[in-house]
């Protein structure tokens, strides 16, 4: 029994709790105070505990509250039941999606739809990316310049299609690239 409670309060939990972690810490406490798995204080240590651990704090704490309340079955389904209704929406998502692409292939409509939101998701990347700028990052213009070539070729597949682009502009190679040129222009 407590282990299916501990699955519906986390799947629950997981499921209506938008804004991320900080934003379901509250659903969460409610939860853990409702059933009495812990004291306040408990679950405020908790909280501590996770913010300093790497990792997603929501996670994190469904995987210390059910560790504490189940041991470590507590923690594997605590941790599961938070992450379960992403991971099903997502696939959903996936699933219509492949389902459109395969539907409207050489549909000139859906293709010209696909490319717009391409550079929708660019231009918000772009924004993040551009909030970040602080004169703590961005110290000389080389740093500007590095910057510059980053942001070139991740949009160049855009624009050019062909192995090589999608080559060159692959995520991974990008970042060693260009933290191989930042550890060797500034150390």
């Amino acid at each position: 029994m407590l282990y299916l409670s501990l699955f519906l309060s986390f799947f629950k939990i997981g499921l209506f709790g938008f804004g991320g972690g900080l934003a379901i810490l509250s659903l969460m406490q409610m939860e853990v105070e409702r059933y009495g798995w812990m004291s306040q204080q408990e679950f405020v240590d908790i909280v501590a505990v996770s913010q300093v651990t790497p990792g997603p704090i929501g996670i994190n704490c469904a995987t210390y509250v059910g560790y504490t309340v189940g041991g470590f079955w507590g923690s594997v389904l605590a941790t599961f039941a938070i992450v379960l209704p992403s991971l099903i929406i997502m696939l959903t998502i996936c699933k219509i999606y492949f389902w459109l692409s395969k539907r409207f292939q050489g549909n000139p409509y859906f293709e010209q739809t696909l490319r717009m939101l391409r550079f929708a998701v660019i231009g918000l990347i772009a924004s993040a990316a551009l909030m970040l700028i602080k004169p703590t990052n961005f110290i000389d213009p080389i740093s500007w310049v590095i910057f510059g070539v980053v942001a070139f070729f991740t949009v160049l597949p855009n624009f050019i299609k062909n192995k090589m682009t999608e080559v060159i502009s692959h995520p991974i190679l990008l970042i060693l690239l260009a933290g191989v040129a930042g550890y060797f222009i500034y150390s």
